[in-house]
């Protein structure tokens, strides 16, 4: 069963949202990184960039395949995690700590509604896996 840590937001693109004031922290869930094996690059946007909710933000690609990284929320990104460059590895080794991904200032927390909880997440998770 996949780690699906309690206290984020989860989106059916299989990103998480750490929301800490009018900011999120967005990454991939522990079971997108599992699916995709060995991350070897990260593209992130810039700085400034702004992008509307489940909005392609930026790519993943692994030793398998590249995948689109779709933000959750709208909003304007804030921070990017520039340490991925040097280390894409950690996308796989720490998730939810030092794989995140971008910081985006929330342009409407009223978006939150429409994401996953945990328990909602592994319940998704669990029907695609039956389908």
């Amino acid at each position: 069963m996949a780690n699906v840590p309690e206290g984020l937001y989860y989106s059916k693109d299989h990103e998480w949202l750490r929301v800490e004031g009018e900011t999120g922290t967005v990454g991939i869930t522990d079971h997108a990184q599992n699916s995709l094996g060995d991350v070897v690059y990260v593209e992130l946007p810039k700085v400034g960039d702004t992008f509307g909710a489940h909005e392609a933000f930026g790519s993943v690609e692994s030793v398998k395949a590249v995948s689109e990284l779709f933000l959750p929320v709208a909003g304007e990104i804030a921070e990017v995690n520039e340490a991925l460059q040097d280390s894409p590895e950690s996308v796989n080794t720490d998730p939810y700590g030092e794989g995140w991904m971008v910081r985006v200032r929330l342009s409407d927390p009223g978006q939150l509604d429409g994401l996953l909880s945990p328990k909602e997440y592994e319940d998704f998770l669990q029907s695609e896996t039956e389908s």
